[in-house]
């Protein structure tokens, strides 16, 4: 069977040379700055209330060293989720990524999430302000696999913590299988999904959650009810928007599936996906073998 969500997150660090790796690592997992740091630190765990859902995280520091190539692609082979520094006080390690680091990941075809954090965001110069918008969208145009971009500072434990929060939730929560960021619509295999659970959530088959049904629905996925004015809200959030979406009932299909392209719009990826993994689907979408029942595969030669 395949796991419904993974049981590890392994995030690999990688980046020019002095661009604050180690430190990133060690002020992330102790939630200090290290003053002496070897050049290369085993492989460290985060502590365990960083951990989402759950599930134990390992971070992986790499060699700059162009002698030690080969083994940071090995490394990168077993990577969840890639974290590419550069040194907000050196320019060039910020034009490092699109010249040399992010088309050497496509080589390797390294197809994991990947956050891009500034480091020692205390050494920038405060008379030449950076909008990080401004620097990252043309980066982020052409390299697409970017998921975030971050600064932050190990000495001042500035957002050292939230790079690998970022980094483990693109893993845990991944945008890529329910959200088309092109065209900002879900997915195909995501809309079959989450038909497939309001059909089953519609107990009475009249084409509507009632407030019953939708109350039977937040049970089962997040083990609370909602609150009468809660259901209120909900409804009035997709009337605006989309008049179809409600009707005399309760909430449509239509509604249903723009509230859950409405949550990953809004970030909120854990809701969409909590649901989904609550009623059988893994990474890919996919129900789990032993959900589907066997009479499905049973055909004769002809069909």
């Amino acid at each position: 069977m395949m796991a419904v969500s993974p049981n590890s997150v392994r995030i690999v660090v990688i980046g020019d040379k002095g661009t604050g790796k180690s430190s990133l690592i060690v002020a992330a997992a102790t939630d200090s700055f290290p003053p002496n740091v070897p050049p290369l630190l085993p492989d460290t765990k985060l502590p365990s209330h960083f951990f989402l859902d759950g599930i134990p995280v390992t971070l992986v520091d790499t060699s700059s060293r162009p002698e030690d190539k080969g083994m940071v692609a090995e490394e990168l082979k077993l990577a969840d989720a890639v974290v590419l520094t550069y040194d907000c006080d050196r320019p060039e390690t910020l034009e490092g990524l699109s010249l040399r680091w992010l088309p050497e990941l496509r080589l390797l075809e390294v197809k994991v999430p990947i956050i891009v954090a500034g480091c020692k965001l205390d050494l920038r110069d405060d008379n030449s302000p950076v909008v990080l918008e401004e620097v990252m969208a043309p980066i982020m145009h052409q390299f697409r696999e970017i998921e975030t971009c971050i600064e932050c500072s190990a000495l001042k434990q500035l957002q050292a913590q939230e790079v690998f929060y970022y980094a483990q939730k693109t893993v845990i929560h991944p945008t890529a299988p329910l959200f088309d960021q092109e065209t900002q619509t879900l997915k195909p295999r995501c809309v079959r999904a989450l038909k497939r659970i309001f059909i089953l959530c519609d107990h009475d088959k009249d084409g509507a959650l009632s407030e019953a049904e939708l109350n039977a629905f937040q049970v089962k996925c997040f083990h609370a009810p909602l609150q009468p004015s809660e259901v209120d809200g909900v409804k009035r959030v997709v009337q605006e928007k989309l008049p179809e979406g409600v009707n005399e009932v309760g909430l449509t299909l239509t509604g249903f599936l723009f509230l859950h392209a409405l949550f990953i719009e809004k970030g909120r990826l854990e809701t969409t996906w909590t649901v989904l993994r609550k009623f059988g689907y893994n990474n890919d979408i996919r129900l789990a073998d032993e959900l589907l029942p066997p009479s499905l595969f049973k055909r004769a030669p002809d069909q």
